[in-house]
Formats: structure tokens, C-alpha cells, sequence
């Protein structure tokens, strides 16, 4: 069966390795091969590759499922853990073996050093020359068990994105499928685990290209369907260079936790990394699902732009309702009295206006929380001049009037007081807005009044009032 056959049901993978967190490339490489599935009516898997003993964790695999979950990639049925598929994977070796497309290979260390050494000093890539390719006696020592991999002729892989890409067969080793111990390399695992899964798709990242050539080898020894290939360029930093933790790059959950970023700002800016629709950029999880297709994804590398990505978020958090932000950003405020919650929620629409990210919506509703005295920071603490107090007691005795205590009742008193002292209302909103938050950013200061109420309000300016210049 060939890979251009399309009698199979679309079947893709995501088969990350849990020796860290789900970084933002494996999170784009996730994303695409759960877009295609579902833009293909077929079934999307997941696979834990946690071959690695040694550098394989609880913890990291717990993040990856979490941060998965967390972009909304569900996958289909339970997720797979390839260790617990070791004995198919030695099945398999042997199986190659008995076909006469592989052998036991008997080559110690220092041999193999020697070979290393030898194509050095010629200047020539390393390729191991086993004496043992052609000899299926066995010995009564350690061995591995080698592909017998191809040497005339070449490989081509017709890529879905890269396009058609030839290796000569006389570049791809004999590379080991079995170590001495017993246990699967990963070239072999990942053919088993993906035959066996019946994964139609193989869409990943352009670092594993060379791989290919060396994995279609395994499948074509086996005489098994061929999956149809999709390498997608990495994404690099802003430099040009690979995305690297210099570039600021980090886990999905990071993404989350630190940076104050929601799931469907990250998914979408993900999505616009190496893939396009015309000039859309707000392109939602149904739109994506419609319009996701292989052939549109670039050829060159991204660039992460971390700005790009805060103002998408902007626009995602303007779209978001009130309620789940309010439940988002109170942890951050260490608030879950219903009272305080209630004036968060109240507080939204206003706050949501100019945030980009939670974080800068925690901080623009923190004055809201603030006890008294609030800390006046010191671009604010240079507004409240002499001139700005007695500007301070005008407006206390003004707001202290009024008889209602809403929007339209403080404006009116603020306006009054701008108009008889003779200054513009800029001029009077700015202390007031320093005595008020502590802060030179803030909702608007009629809002301002609203939200913290009379009491709270009146007694934060003659706070200020008190103070000396």
C-alpha cells in the first residue's frame, strides 16, 4: 500500500517524550496533527514515548496531559505509553531477523571506535561496516541486532510539506533495532507503535526528516502500509534562531501560569505559525477544523513574536466572559470572599477593556483590594503635588455631597469642581486617580469612584490630603 492510498481512515499522533514539559513547538506539532484528524473525520492518538527510563517522569507526563487538556486537544480513546510495548518491539526485530532483514551484530566497542576513528581521519561520514551483515551464525556472546538496511539506489518520500525528498539508500546505516540488553532503540519503537495504532499520517517536525528514511526502511522490510509523511518547519525566536529557552521559550503551562495567557489565544497564534488562510488572523477552533489542510503549511520557518501573541490574547480577553476572567484572576489576587468576587465581576467589563494578558488584569483590579493606607508607587506620588491636595479637598468635599452615589452623580461633581477651580478635568483626574489606586493606569476615574464606593473612596483622598507635598 502506498502513501499516497487514502482507503484508510485518517488516523494521526502525538508521541512526546516525557522527559520535560510540553514545550510550544510540541504543543504547534500537537495541534496540527488534531486539527488534520478532525478536519478528516478520523481519530487523533496520543502516545507517551517513555522508552527513556532514566530521564522519564511522573511529573513531566502529568504536564503534558494537562497542558494538552489545557489547549482543549482531547484525544481519541486512552493515551499509550510505549514501554508497555517492548516485547512487540523485540517481536519485531526477530521477525526482521528471520527475514533476512537484519543480523546479528557482534562488534564491540572498541571496534566500533576504530571504524569511528578510521572515517575521522578520512575525512568521511561514519557508517558502520559490520563484518557480521552477511553471517547468521549465532555466537555465544552479546550482539544487537541491526537493520540490513538497503544500499543501492535511493529513498524518496513525496512530503506533504517539504515536497519530494530523495536520500541515496547507500547514506542510511545499519542502524541497531535491538541493544544488547534487549531493549527496542527508538527508530523500532516508533515503526511498531505506529503500524500497530494504524497512525495514516505522520506529521511532526522537520528535525525528524532524516528519521523517515531510516523508518521507511523498518516498514518496507515488513511489508507494511507506508504512512503518508508531513515535516513542518521548527519554530525559531524573533533572532532567526531556533526556539530556545533565550528566546524566552517555555512550557505550555508557563504559557498559563507566568505569562497570564488563555487557551484560545495560544491555540490560534499556534495555528497562524507556518499555516494560512488568506489574511485571517481571528480564526476560531471551528474555522480551523474546516479549513485546516497539509498542502498550506509553509516551508520556511516561523518566527515566535511574544507581542503578536499578548495583543491576540488582548483581543481574546475582550471576547471573554466576565465571569470565567473574574474566576481566572482571583487566585492572583488571593481573593474568595463572595463580596470581593462580586466586585471583581463588577469590575470586569471596565478592567477587560485595556488588559492584554490575566496578569495585567489582576494588576489593573488590585487597587479594588488594596487595605488602607494603599501605597502610592512614585510616577503617582509626583502627581500629588501641593496644588493637586488642595485640588484633593475640593473634590472630597464636593463627592461628599452627593446624595446617590453613582456614575452620573460623581461626574457631575467631578466636572464641578474642574470648572471652579479652572483646569481642565485631566488635570483633576490624575491625582484623584493616584490618591484613588496609587497608580497613573487605572478604568476610568468615574468608574474608579463606582467601584470602591463612597465610604472607601472618600476616605483613600483624605488619605492623600493629609499627606505632605
Amino acid at each position: 500500500m502506498s502513501a499516497s492510498d487514502t482507503s484508510r481512515p485518517v488516523v494521526t499522533r502525538f508521541a512526546p517524550s516525557p522527559t520535560g514539559y510540553l514545550h510550544i513547538g510540541g504543543a504547534r506539532t500537537a495541534l496540527f496533527n488534531w486539527l488534520y484528524a478532525r478536519h478528516c473525520g478520523g481519530k487523533f492518538l496520543l502516545r507517551i514515548e517513555d522508552t527513556d527510563r532514566a530521564r522519564s517522569t511522573n511529573e513531566a507526563i502529568t504536564a503534558i496531559l494537562d497542558g494538552m487538556r489545557w489547549l482543549g486537544l482531547d484525544w481519541d480513546g486512552h493515551e499509550y505509553y510505549q514501554s508497555q510495548f517492548w516485547s512487540r518491539h523485540a517481536e519485531i526485530a526477530h521477525r526482521l531477523l528471520e527475514r533476512g532483514a537484519a543480523y546479528r551484530c557482534y562488534m564491540t566497542q572498541e571496534e566500533l571506535a576504530e571504524q569511528r576513528e578510521k572515517a575521522k581521519a578520512e575525512r568521511k561520514p561514519f557508517r558502520i561496516s559490520s563484518p557480521w551483515r552477511e553471517i547468521t551464525e549465532e555466537q555465544d556472546r552479546p550482539y544487537v541486532i541491526r537493520l540490513k538496511a538497503p544500499r543501492e539506489g535511493e529513498t524518496v518520500i513525496e512530503d506533504q510539506v517539504q515536497g519530494r525528498v530523495a536520500v541515496q539508500n547507500a547514506e542510511i546505516d545499519d542502524f541497531i533495532l535491538l541493544r544488547s540488553d534487549g531493549s527496542p532503540t527508538y527508530m523500532l519503537a516508533v515503526v511498531v507503535d505506529d503500524h500497530d495504532m494504524g497512525v495514516t499520517h505522520v506529521i511532526r517536525g522537520d528535525d525528524h526528516l532524516n528519521n523517515a528514511f531510516r523508518q521507511l526502511a523498518i516498514i518496507r522490510a515488513m511489508g507494511w502500509p507506508e504512512p503518508t509523511y508531513a515535516h513542518v518547519p521548527l519554530i525559531h525566536g524573533p533572532d532567526g534562531a531556533k526556539l530556545s529557552k533565550r528566546h524566552g521559550a517555555m512550557g505550555v503551562d508557563a504559557y498559563r501560569d507566568e505569562l497570564g495567557l488563555l487557551p484560545e489565544a495560544v491555540g490560534n497564534y499556534l495555528l497562524r505559525l507556518g499555516w494560512g488562510h488568506g489574511d485571517d488572523e481571528i480564526i476560531s477552533r471551528e474555522q480551523a477544523i474546516e479549513w485546516f489542510d497539509l498542502p498550506q503549511v509553509g516551508k520556511s520557518p516561523s518566527r515566535f513574536d511574544f507581542k503578536k501573541l499578548e495583543n491576540l490574547n488582548g483581543h481574546y480577553i475582550r471576547e471573554a466572559d466576565d465571569h470565567r476572567l473574574a474566576d481566572l484572576v482571583a487566585p492572583r489576587l488571593a481573593i474568595s470572599a463572595a463580596g470581593e468576587k462580586a466586585l471583581l465581576l463588577r469590575a470586569m467589563p471596565e478592567l477587560k477593556a485595556r488588559a492584554h494578558t490575566l496578569l495585567e488584569l489582576a494588576e489593573g483590579a488590585r487597587f479594588l483590594f488594596t487595605k488602607r493606607p494603599i501605597e502610592v508607587d512614585e510616577t503617582a506620588t509626583a502627581l500629588l503635588t501641593s496644588e493637586a491636595r488642595e485640588m484633593l479637598h475640593r473634590t472630597h468635599e464636593q463627592l461628599a455631597a452627593i446624595a446617590e452615589w453613582d456614575a452620573a452623580s460623581v461626574e457631575a461633581a467631578i466636572r464641578e469642581v474642574a470648572e471652579g477651580t479652572g483646569v481642565k478635568l485631566g488635570k483633576l483626574a490624575q491625582p484623584l486617580r493616584a490618591a484613588l489606586t496609587g497608580r497613573t493606569t487605572s478604568p476610568g476615574i468615574f468608574d474608579v469612584l463606582v467601584l470602591l464606593g463612597r465610604d472607601e473612596s472618600l476616605a483613600r483622598i483624605a488619605d492623600q490630603m493629609e499627606r505632605q507635598a
